[in-house]
């Protein structure tokens, strides 16, 4: 096996690791706020699209089979197809839409911020929809609205200075790693 291809899935586990960390701090609220979205960030413009996604979906599958990943401690099956789930599987639309970017712009860095906050408004979208499914159906009738109102707002500004934040990171950290990979 070659070096890099070690350092590569060496560097997707601690992507995968950070995100979950990152999971822990949490500020409680109907959605937490937690640091998961900026570990999506710098795991993708730190390490690129391929590491990056592989991290993510390491993440997702790591919590999937039981182990406390996700806010709260929480993981299972039961934590992705519930309310929240949405969001978590939504990471991954951040990674595919930063990933075709990358592809079609290379590590551009106002194209790399661009992606990042397409792919958040797909994750809210996506993340938002199942939400509102979820709970409407658990609970009662809440509007599209409503969880829009819960979900999306008071998240907005905070994820974009961390998105913003996570940009920084990377442009200092980038050297770094490339010099690890080589």
């Amino acid at each position: 096996m070659k070096k890099s291809s070690i350092v590569n899935m060496i560097l997707a586990a601690l992507s995968a690791a950070f995100i979950a960390v990152c999971s822990w701090i949490t500020i409680p609220f109907t959605i937490p706020f937690t640091l998961q979205t900026f570990a999506i960030f710098c795991v993708l413009t730190v390490f690129g699209a391929k590491i990056g996604l592989c991290g993510i979906t390491v993440y997702i599958l790591l919590g999937l089979v039981g182990l406390p990943v996700f806010s709260g401690f929480r993981s299972g099956a039961g934590t992705l197809l519930g309310a929240t789930g949405g969001y978590i599987i939504g990471f991954l639309f951040i990674g595919i839409i930063f990933a075709i970017s990358q592809k079609i712009f290379g590590e551009k860095p106002l194209a790399q911020i661009l992606s990042l906050f397409v792919g958040l408004v797909i994750c809210y979208a996506f993340g938002t929809v199942w939400f509102w499914a979820v709970y409407a159906d658990s609970t009662g009738k809440m509007t599209l609205a409503a969880a829009f109102s819960v979900c999306v707002l008071p998240f907005v500004i905070p994820d974009i200075v961390k998105l913003l934040l996570a940009a920084l990171i990377a442009k200092k950290l980038k050297p770094v790693i490339k010099k690890l990979r080589s």
